[in-house]
């Protein structure tokens, strides 16, 4: 008997390679059986093309007639640079495709469900729909919101601390920890610190130590351009792209000399309004950012129900009063009013403990 939330699994499993790298494509896997034999297997690649479906059909070949596809989201029934996925499975004779959720892209939402059947492709929909919304949520959100999926992340003491009165921070966390968030940046779209960061950090923000990878693009919110392009951001910003969000008229330092791509932003109530600086990083691709901080970007981020996963990071240390708190002032008054978010999952990472919670 053929297990198909097996196959489906060892799908999602396939799609979530293409993390990071496909924007502003969805990351999307398939696997064909036939008789029992897996004779074809493909996932998204670098830039979105050519699709997950198209890289297992190539694979199958003349072995694609008579099997059955497993595909984490509905084939694609538009014309690109490519023609629908829904066409090209069925003209290769694909006789049964389970997809496990609808694409929620006008150019799509059930047309390439449509597109098999009418070709005579029996399709079951629904099939490790939650693993598949999970997994392309930065995706889905872009297109029905306009936004990207915001994970933020938190490095911290026991008592909530990123770094010592005086600012030194390097490092609380360890090695492991520290390695966790490198993977973490190469499965988003864009990294994204705010000015007071890279004034006190001058952060490089890329993937290191994992060979030669897809770099995630290098966000600063910087309403004043009082950042300088002279540091670690400036000089490699010809190598690996680095996106500014400022206030439109801002007259502080000139990176686009150094080839870094500027997005003025609107104002409210004096600081960067964060929900259009994010629409922007959407209406260029974005579907999911990485924010590194610091306090003052996350409780802006926060406080604007702009988040939608938190990752703290926790070192068994301790600082105290005099230290600086992870997240700035939410100006809560009541308990009652405290953002509360959902525990997902928990796990010790070398010395420190990683937590990982959802803003449901």
């Amino acid at each position: 008997m053929t297990d198909h939330h097996a196959h489906m699994r060892h799908a999602l499993q396939l799609a979530s390679r293409g993390l990071g790298r496909v924007w502003p494509n969805p990351a999307v896997g398939c696997v064909l059986l036939n008789e029992g034999r897996i004779v074809g297997r493909g996932w998204t690649q670098v830039g979105g093309r050519p699709h997950a479906e198209r890289m297992a059909l190539d694979q199958a070949g003349g072995l694609a007639r008579g099997a059955t596809a497993y595909v984490t989201l509905e084939p694609c029934a538009h014309h690109g640079k490519t023609p629908p996925c829904a066409n090209g499975l069925s003209e290769a004779g694909v006789s049964h495709v389970f997809s496990a959720v609808t694409d929620p892209d006008p150019r799509v939402a059930g047309k390439g469900h449509a597109m098999l059947r009418a070709a005579g492709v029996v399709v079951d929909e629904g099939l490790c729909a939650e693993d598949a919304q999970i997994l392309n949520r930065g995706f889905f959100k872009r297109v029905t919101q306009g936004l990207p999926l915001v994970t933020l992340k938190l490095a911290t003491t026991l008592d909530g601390k990123i770094a010592t009165g005086t600012g030194e921070s390097r490092w609380i966390t360890g090695a492991f920890a520290r390695r966790a968030v490198h993977l973490m940046r190469m499965t988003h779209d864009a990294v994204m610190v705010g000015s007071g960061t890279v004034l006190a950090d001058d952060p490089d923000l890329t993937v290191r130590d994992m060979g030669p990878v897809h770099q995630p693009v290098r966000v600063v919110v910087d309403s004043g351009l009082r950042t300088c392009p002279k540091g670690r951001l400036g000089q490699t910003a010809r190598q690996n792209p680095v996106w500014i969000l400022h206030a439109a008229g801002a007259d502080g330092h000139d990176w686009a000399a150094a080839e870094a791509e500027l997005l003025a932003v609107p104002l409210r109530a004096g600081h960067l309004d964060l929900r259009a600086g994010l629409a922007a990083l959407a209406n260029k691709g974005v579907t999911r950012v990485f924010c590194e901080g610091g306090a003052g970007l996350a409780s802006a981020l926060i406080a604007a129900g702009l988040v939608d996963d938190l990752v703290t990071f926790t070192a068994g240390a301790v600082i105290g009063a005099e230290g600086l708190p992870a997240v700035g002032a939410l100006g809560l008054a009541a308990l009652v009013d405290a953002p509360r978010l959902r525990l997902v999952s928990q796990m010790a990472v070398g010395g420190d403990v990683q937590t990982n919670w959802r803003f449901d």
